[in-house]
């Protein structure tokens, strides 16, 4: 078998990256001889071409800079106050008015095929890729090769990898040439492959599904996938609310869901401070307990004997939460984070 060996083959000798490539010390050529040659077993039995087979192995390479991403995944520290400062900020509303006003017949047709509102679609382009003006750098087949090499998730990116060589193939794609996360996240709207495989649509009818260089099909194909998801034009994502500040904390997750009129019950008002207009919607209420808790130690909720009379009445709702639809769980489902899904819920409303 003739390939190159893998860049930084001397680096990988002389130093360990983390946990799984630690315990076999230095570069393991025969495992990566093992990979290469299942790689090429596994396409075969999935009728990949030959040409794209030989075109993905023919000079793998090894990027040290994946694995220590892989490894070193920071944990999410923003408060949700933050996040929403940086994601949906001034700049992006900007950019997205500017992007609605160039394509407001592509985003049409989407809306009209697959029931996504237009500014949803662009709330998630804005959210995924800064509305394309995020550029991945990384040979998506070495990014693979790497974490496959690295062996902590080696079955979930072999199965990227084949589905990446089956998508260029049945579309004509240089392989090489598609470029993505270090993690395999690619184009407009940040696709996996096997997303990619199962909710790719071709939107300008070239017979080929293209995320990367093609809008069109990156925004019908993040239509599609949203459409999949059941998402529901009539509903919404987010309601910003008030709650009493003896409110109970625990139920501020996500997962607790009652009725309107039951949280209305319970003293969830809205940001005027007005009962919740009552619907027979069953939705959740998320905030941010760890901020919550941290601005409750300097600033303790005064005690009913310090009330004035004159001047003041019970102690006013402190709170600010989020009540959640059934919307804002399937955006959970293409990421599943709380702070991105209210980010798209809030990006979205001002993008109406």
């Amino acid at each position: 078998m003739k390939y190159k060996l893998p860049v930084f083959f001397g680096m990988f000798y002389l130093c360990t990256i983390n946990t799984s490539f630690a315990q076999r010390g230095v570069f393991d050529l025969e495992r990566w001889d093992n990979i290469i040659a299942g790689i090429r077993a596994k396409a075969n039995e999935q009728n990949i071409s030959k040409s794209v087979i030989d075109e993905t192995l023919k000079s793998p390479s090894i990027i040290p800079g994946i694995i220590k991403s892989d490894k070193n995944q920071s944990e999410f520290t923003l408060t949700l106050e933050q996040y929403l400062n940086r994601t949906v900020s001034s700049e992006r509303i900007s950019n997205g008015r500017k992007k609605a006003a160039t394509y407001p017949t592509l985003l049409g047709k989407v809306e009209n095929t697959y029931g996504v509102p237009k500014n949803v679609i662009l709330a998630f382009w804005g959210m995924e890729s800064n509305y394309g003006a995020v550029k991945s750098r990384h040979q998506l087949t070495n990014a693979f090769m790497t974490l496959i090499y690295d062996g902590r998730r080696e079955e979930f990116f072999t199965k990227q990898l084949l589905s990446l060589m089956k998508i260029a193939d049945k579309n004509r794609l240089a392989i090489n040439s598609i470029h993505g996360s270090w993690a395999g996240a690619m184009g407009h709207f940040q696709f996996i492959p096997t997303t990619l495989a199962q909710y790719g649509v071709d939107g300008n009818g070239d017979n080929r599904i293209d995320i990367i260089n093609s809008i069109s099909d990156a925004m019908y194909s993040a239509g599609n996938y949203l459409n999949k998801l059941g998402w529901n034009k009539n509903e919404p994502i987010i309601k910003k609310v008030i709650l009493p500040a003896d409110f109970d904390r625990t139920v501020l997750n996500g997962d607790t869901k009652k009725t309107i009129a039951d949280w209305a019950a319970m003293g969830v008002m809205n940001l005027d401070g007005t009962p919740l207009t009552q619907s027979g919607n069953t939705v959740g209420l998320i905030a941010d307990t760890k901020e919550i808790a941290k601005r409750d130690l300097y600033q303790p909720q005064r005690r009913d004997s310090e009330v004035n009379a004159d001047t003041d009445v019970a102690p006013a709702p402190v709170i600010t939460a989020y009540l959640t639809y059934p919307n804002f769980y399937r955006i959970k489902r293409w990421n599943n984070s709380s702070w991105y899904a209210i980010a798209i819920g809030e990006l979205s409303g001002k993008l109406r």
